[in-house]
C-alpha cells in the first residue's frame, strides 16, 4: 500500500469533487463509504490501481493506493482533485449565490483518462440514464478485473482498451444495448491510444479528436471533457433535458440548446460550473409537460 496526504490550499469537498466520476449508484468502479471516504478504481498506464480517499479535514485528505498504477495514480492526485481548476473571477448566477457558496469545496476532478469516461457516456446516449448505469454495471463486473487491495466487495476496474474492443455482440445485448453504441464503443476502444493523445491538447484540439469519432458528437465529447480534462466550460449540448432545466432555473422559461447557450454565455468560461450548481441544487429540473417515456429494454429486441 501507498499512502499520500494532500493539502490544498484552498478548501476542498472529496465528494463533491469525484462525484462526476460515478455512473450511477452501484457503479463498481466507486464507492461512498459510510464512513466518509470514497473509493474508486482506475486503470493507469501504469496498470490497475484502488484508491481510497479519507477526508482529514476542510483543506486535507489521506489517499491510500494499492496496485501496479499505484505510484502514477499518486502523482496524479492533485489533478484527479482539481487543484488545476482555477475558479478565480467566477461570479455565479444570482439563483446560485447560495448554493455556490455551501458548495465551496466543489473543484473540477481531471481524471485523465479518456476511455474511462467515453465509454459510460456513450452509453448514456439518447437513453434513460437508469438503463446506461445499468449496462455500465453489467459490462465492467463481466469484463472488468478485480480490484486490488482492500477494496469493497464487488468493486472492479475497467476493462482496457483491447478488452473493450473484444466484447461479443452478444454481451452488448445482454448488458442492454443497442448496435450503434455498441460499435461506436468499440470504435473508441480501437483507437484508445489516440484518443488518450488528448489529455495534452487544447480544449478545443481535444475535443475535436474525440468527435472524429463516427458516433462521438459534442453531447459525448463534452460529457468526457467535464471528466477526464477537467473542462469548467464544457456544456453537454443536445442533452435531452438540460436545456429547459437551465432555462427554466436562470429564466423561468423552457428553451433549447441554442437559448441554454445564450443564458449560460455570460459565465463562460465557468459555464460547466453553474450547470454542477444547478444539479447539486436540484434545479436541473424543468416541469414535465406529458408522461414520463417508457425505458425502452433493448435485451428483449
Amino acid at each position: 500500500m501507498l499512502t499520500v496526504r494532500h493539502v490544498s490550499p484552498r478548501r476542498l469537498d472529496v465528494a463533491l469533487t469525484l462525484a462526476p466520476l460515478r455512473h450511477g449508484p452501484a457503479d463498481p468502479t466507486f464507492h461512498r463509504a459510510a464512513d466518509g471516504s470514497v473509493w474508486r478504481t482506475s486503470l493507469l498506464r501504469t496498470g490497475p490501481v484502488t484508491q481510497r480517499f479519507v477526508p482529514a479535514g476542510p483543506h486535507e485528505v489521506l489517499v491510500q493506493l494499492w496496485g501496479d498504477g499505484a505510484r502514477e495514480a499518486a502523482d496524479g492526485v492533485p489533478a484527479l482533485l482539481g487543484e488545476d481548476d482555477d475558479a478565480a473571477g467566477f461570479a455565479p448566477p444570482p439563483q446560485l449565490v447560495d448554493a455556490h457558496r455551501r458548495a465551496v469545496g466543489m473543484r473540477m476532478a481531471r481524471s485523465g483518462r479518456v476511455l474511462e469516461a467515453l465509454v459510460p457516456a456513450v452509453l448514456e446516449q439518447r437513453v434513460q440514464t437508469v438503463t446506461a448505469h445499468r449496462a455500465w454495471r453489467w459490462l465492467v463486473t463481466r469484463h472488468g478485473s478485480a480490484a486490488p487491495g482492500p477494496a469493497p466487495d464487488g468493486m472492479r476496474v475497467v476493462p482496457d482498451a483491447r478488452a473493450w474492443a473484444r466484447v461479443p455482440v452478444w454481451d452488448w445485448h445482454r448488458a442492454g444495448v443497442d448496435p450503434g453504441r455498441a460499435r461506436t464503443a468499440a470504435r473508441c476502444a480501437q483507437v484508445a491510444p489516440r484518443l488518450e493523445e488528448a489529455c495534452g491538447m487544447t480544449a478545443a484540439e481535444a475535443r475535436e479528436r474525440l468527435e472524429k469519432v463516427p458516433g462521438v458528437g459534442v453531447w459525448t465529447s463534452a460529457e468526457v471533457a467535464q471528466r477526464a480534462f477537467g473542462d469548467a466550460d464544457a456544456v453537454s449540448e443536445g442533452d435531452f433535458h438540460l436545456p429547459a432545466a437551465v432555462g427554466w432555473a436562470l429564466a423561468g422559461e423552457r428553451t433549447d440548446d441554442a437559448g441554454m447557450l445564450r443564458l449560460l454565455a455570460p459565465y463562460a468560461p465557468h459555464r460547466h460550473r453553474v450547470v454542477r450548481l444547478l444539479t447539486l441544487e436540484g434545479r436541473a429540473v424543468a416541469p414535465r409537460r406529458g408522461p414520463k417515456l417508457p425505458i425502452p429494454d433493448y435485451r428483449r429486441f
